[in-house]
């Protein structure tokens, strides 16, 4: 190939989908599990064609971020399909005043648009690790139904349903505005019951109130030998100082950086000893690109990545990466299916409950690119709106 393809146009697709069962749970809008309720939700789709007939396509992103990828469109457009780097670059400095949104939905499909013209799946291109990834289940948030995850027994029951099917991991997000006893209770409880068998985590998504109440809650993840402990307080897991003393005072180790975006915000997170585990995330941290500059300078300092969330990208990544333990297969619960799940991958693609093999493990897609086909008919049967850069 002497001349790269160009980028010619980028489009942006949104589509909505609805999820039985499921409702918007507090301020923040978690999704939880509610018998006979449906959430109505959309979803967003990046497409970037090339001038050699090839499309990179990308599933993810806020609409918050899709907002910012117009402003992103005037400096990929006409550039090789390849530069990657560039484009990251000089998007960084674009965003610099919008926290980098859309940058990195626009990265991810440049990847998946790179593997379709080489004709490889993306992790080969990054340098193959691994292809079958050791998984854990990532629940719902708890929720109050009777046959939900209503009680510290009810998580324990379905921490070993996951056991029996062959996760080796399990990862508990609380209720949101329940007593710090009751985070307390179920922390003991799941522990009790698999902590000798499985991984455990816990991540109470920063609804703990206090730094007080999160050290007792910290504690309870020591005595039961949890394996990390995400997003423990209301600071919104930017505090790097605040989790530094968390460190000095709690054994478990701390994963954080889910809300701190980008690479120079997380090496000075790892600089501060603010953390143990490093989340890093597609849709945060400049895509594909982003997460593993990241991985490579965790790596440096000797420290472990682990990717946030479900989905073809992570498999990619996490593929290529020696410094990561666990993919995060969730959100799944006892009676409900998993919201990262959707209707639109084709190929058999899933992240259901069941995704898992008898090892535990989930497996790369091996298709060119993200390595998964996307359902265009039921995408365009269910469109919403579609806006094109050229």
């Amino acid at each position: 190939m002497t001349t790269p393809p160009r980028i010619v146009k980028i489009e942006l697709t949104e589509f909505k989908y609805s999820l039985t069962d499921v409702r918007p749970e507090g301020t923040i809008s978690i999704p939880i599990y509610c018998k006979g309720e449906t959430l109505n939700g959309r979803s967003r789709i990046v497409r970037i064609f090339s001038d050699a007939g090839v499309t990179g396509e990308y599933v993810g992103g806020s609409g918050t971020e899709h907002s910012a990828i117009g402003m992103i469109a005037g400096l990929a457009l006409g550039q090789s399909a390849f530069a990657r780097e560039k484009i990251y670059n000089n998007a960084k400095q674009a965003l610099r005043q919008h926290a980098r949104m859309g940058m990195s939905q626009v990265d991810m499909a440049l990847w998946d648009l790179a593997g379709k013209i080489f004709e490889v799946p993306v992790y080969q291109l990054l340098g193959e690790q691994r292809t079958a990834l050791p998984a854990y289940a990532s629940t719902y948030v708890g929720d109050r139904e009777p046959d939900g995850l209503n009680s510290p027994e009810a998580y324990a029951d379905f921490a070993e349903q996951c056991l029996e099917l062959g996760y080796r991991a399990f990862k508990i997000h609380p209720w949101q505005d329940a007593p710090v006893t009751e985070h307390v209770r179920l922390v003991e409880a799941v522990g009790e019951r698999v902590g000798d068998r499985m991984d455990l985590m816990l991540d109470p998504f920063c609804a703990i109130l206090t730094f007080g109440d999160a050290v007792k809650v910290g504690h309870a993840c020591d005595a039961h030998g949890f394996y990390w402990w995400e997003d423990p307080f209301r600071d919104g897991g930017v505090s790097a100082f605040a989790h530094r003393k968390l460190r000095q005072l709690v054994k478990t180790p701390i994963l954080q950086l889910e809300h701190v975006r980008g690479l120079e915000a997380h090496v000075d997170f790892i600089v501060a000893d603010g953390t143990d585990f490093v989340r890093i995330d597609q849709n945060y941290d400049g895509g594909i690109t982003g997460v593993m500059k990241i991985a490579h300078a965790a790596e440096g300092f000797g420290l472990d990545v682990e990717p946030h969330g479900s989905g073809p990208g992570p498999r990619q990544c996490m593929a290529a990466m020696r410094n990561s333990n666990y993919y995060e297969l969730g959100l799944v619960h006892p009676k409900v299916s998993n919201l990262a799940g959707g209707p639109i991958y084709l190929d058999g693609y899933s992240d259901e409950l069941d995704a898992i093999d008898p090892d535990g493990n989930v497996h790369v897609p091996d298709a060119p690119g993200l390595g998964v086909g996307l359902d265009w008919d039921y995408i365009e049967k269910h469109r919403t709106a579609r806006v094109v850069f050229d």
